[in-house]
């Protein structure tokens, strides 16, 4: 991998493009930039002169990369967590607050703390909450008294992503079934759409009610 490469590794990073979008920018198959972005800091401090230069001193020594020094070891699973959400397609960013307010010990922060915490501009923190928010991720409580927005991610925060995702899904089988029946459900079109719009009904349904019945889990 060429310096130039790096470089655009850091841009994609930092414009908040999934581990596959810089992939494919860059002509290389994911595993390829998920292992160099690990091995050299992270999405938060991955720097390209120093993977660069890092990657030199491995290949003249023949040896693996060390581990990160401000990295315990508990915390590699951590890490793990965060880059597969990223590969499974969240924005960099948006997994990154994700990430910080799964571990965080109370599943609270202000949109100050992220801002400070991640080292990322309040805008990209809006944009990544904003996302989070439409997708059940997490929830956003009022403080009456310093009149600021506090994003909290609870125990149910799994359970309300899986039902707003499946009740999407239920709209596209039901525009499936809408547009089977304009095209005639003895026409060749019809029917693929309307087996279309049956498989994903009834999927959706059943996640939905296993969904229900495992809710208990979270609590």
């Amino acid at each position: 991998m060429t310096q130039q490469d790096r470089q655009r590794i850091a841009a994609g990073l930092t414009d908040g493009l999934s581990y596959a979008e810089i992939a494919r920018r860059l002509d290389r198959p994911t595993s390829t930039i998920t292992r160099e972005i690990t091995r050299n800091g992270g999405p938060a401090g991955y720097r390209p002169q120093q993977a660069h230069q890092a990657t030199i001193q491995r290949a003249r020594r023949g040896t693996p990369a060390p581990p990160r020094a401000d990295t315990p070891p508990d915390g590699l699973a951590e890490e793990e967590l965060l880059e597969r959400a990223i590969r499974a397609g969240m924005p960099t960013i948006t997994a990154r607050v994700h990430h910080d307010l799964m571990l965080s010990e109370d599943g609270r922060r202000t949109a100050a703390e992220l801002t400070h915490r991640l080292k990322v501009s309040p805008a990209s923190v809006s944009v990544a909450v904003n996302y989070l928010l439409q997708q059940g991720f997490v929830r956003r409580e009022r403080d009456p008294q310093r009149r600021r927005d506090i994003y909290v991610i609870d125990d149910d925060a799994w359970y309300h992503a899986i039902m707003i995702s499946e009740r999407q899904t239920l709209e596209s089988a039901r525009a499936a079934m809408a547009a089977a029946e304009n095209y005639g459900l003895d026409s060749p079109v019809g029917q693929r759409l309307a087996k279309t719009a049956a498989y994903l009904e009834r999927v959706s349904l059943d996640i939905m009610e296993s969904a229900d019945r495992w809710r208990p889990l979270l609590r």
